[in-house]
């Protein structure tokens, strides 16, 4: 069952993207194109979460189907690996994207992290988290431009809005310190981020006479780096089942807290509430 759960889900998204993504685009050979500088790497991050996220998933309905943990975890790795590898040959073949080997190093990272703790530990005591906070603008054109680029709706802007996504390594601290007094489900995040991006490399858009389009190279493109509480949900104890599973896939988003942020300019803020 937990197979064909697997095959169907697969074979049903992909084509979903296929959908979504790359039937306007002409189909092409296999090509190779380097995309490492783009998003200040916000991509690329977000390659490795997708990787995590996907094996952990993964690997907890080959739990529930009866494997040893051990198998669980190398066959779900290898599950949520392959997909995004076959997202990836999707890309190979259109003539809007490419394979990009940054991609699949970056899938191989957030892989690895899953893989290695559950080898290690057992546990996930470094969890891959995600938040993300709609962003509007004053300036009319930046939020047209936001538009053009990653969408309108809240969910496409959640996939693509780079200046409105962080990414998190929360550490839960009572599994580094069992002997503490710590709460269990108490745990710190580092968190990386990026703003002011309306363009892959650079604020410039041209139309297909070279002619400049857009232009707000007056706005500055920074790296945020973040410190804040988390909660792992994972470690709050219930009896029921269901309720676990809501608490594992929830736990895959950072919970909103209190937050220190430093940018790459050196501005620093401190915010109330942070998501």
């Amino acid at each position: 069952m937990v197979s064909g759960a697997h095959v169907g889900l697969y074979v049903g998204s992909l084509f979903i993207l296929n959908e979504a993504w790359y039937k306007n685009y002409p189909k092409q050979g296999f090509t190779s194109f380097d995309d490492s500088k783009e998003w200040l790497q916000m991509d690329k991050i977000g390659h490795g979460w997708s990787a995590y996220t996907l094996s952990l998933a993964s690997t907890e309905t080959w739990k529930w189907a009866g494997l040893s943990d051990k198998k669980a975890a190398i066959i779900g790795s290898a599950s949520g690996f392959a997909f995004l590898t076959v997202i990836e040959l999707l890309d190979a073949h259109s003539t809007h994207w490419g394979w990009s080997w940054s991609d699949i190093a970056a899938n191989t990272v957030g892989t690895g992290l899953f893989l290695s703790q559950e080898l290690l530990w057992h546990e996930q005591r470094i969890q891959f988290k995600f938040s993300f906070h709609h962003k509007d603008y004053v300036d009319e054109t930046l939020n047209v431009r936001s538009d053009d680029l990653f969408g309108s709706s809240t969910m496409s802007r959640m996939l693509k809005d780079y200046n409105g996504q962080t990414y998190w390594f929360s550490t839960n601290l009572k599994s580094f310190f069992k002997e503490s007094r710590l709460p269990p489900w108490l745990n710190i995040a580092v968190g990386y981020g990026a703003d002011g991006m309306f363009g892959g490399t650079e604020n410039k858009a041209y139309d297909a006479n070279g002619n400049v389009t857009f232009d707000r190279t007056d706005i500055p493109r920074v790296r945020q780096f973040y410190l804040a509480p988390d909660i792992d949900l994972t470690k709050i104890k219930t009896n029921k089942k269901w309720l676990k599973t809501v608490f594992l896939l929830l736990n895959t988003l950072k919970f909103p807290a209190p937050a220190l942020m430093v940018d790459s300019k050196g501005t620093v803020k401190v915010y109330g509430i942070y998501f």
